[in-house]
């Protein structure tokens, strides 16, 4: 269990910080960008649960979770060395992608199918789903530029993955299940 009894401790104040295995690196590494994502993310889920309600909001509650889970694994590299760890380190488990895929699935049979793209927007739940969308593929594209030179648990980049097609589908179902979408005019502008 977490305990967090003072907040400040000065020891980042050089411009490191601590992995959850203790080792020191870069505030701007790879792997605290990854994470670092991770939280902005969590943090515009909050903000898209401002306009959630029953269901949505209990499965955005679920997300943010998740997103603690995603950032506890990512902040503790080192796969290879979880069976030596005193405590068990926290990862993300095909479960989590499967429950995501479920659900999408159950959205997505409530929807008529695109005929064209979606510009963000509609209701403000659907806009801050979109922008939850953004940040996930932000967080997943940092999350396998991290996989190229560093150990990544690959439920993590699946989780990511699924997580952006999750807000883009509940964006719809925000929309008055797609009826008020905002299509895209190819060359409307022109």
């Amino acid at each position: 269990m977490v305990v967090l009894n003072k907040i400040y401790t000065r020891t980042g104040d050089s411009g490191e910080t601590a992995l959850g295995d203790g080792t020191r690196v870069a505030k701007h590494a790879p792997r605290v960008d990854a994470y670092g994502t991770v939280d902005e993310l969590n943090a515009t889920v909050g903000l898209a649960r401002l306009h959630a309600t029953g269901d949505q909001d209990i499965a955005l509650a679920r997300i943010q979770n998740d997103l603690f889970d995603l950032g506890a694994d990512l902040c503790r590299p080192h796969l290879d060395k979880d069976i030596n760890a005193e405590y068990a380190p926290l990862r993300m488990a095909e479960n989590q992608v499967g429950r995501l895929e479920a659900e999408i699935d159950l959205m997505n049979d409530a929807l008529e199918p695109l005929r064209s793209f979606i510009l963000p927007g509609g209701s403000a739940l659907a806009a801050h789903l979109h922008l939850c969308r953004t940040v996930a593929r932000r967080a997943e594209r940092l999350t396998v530029d991290l996989s190229t030179t560093d150990d990544v648990n690959p439920a993590a980049i699946k989780y990511l993955n699924r997580l952006s097609d999750w807000f883009f589908v509940a964006s719809r179902m925000a929309n008055n299940s797609g009826e008020d979408d905002v299509l895209w005019v190819p060359g409307a502008n022109r």
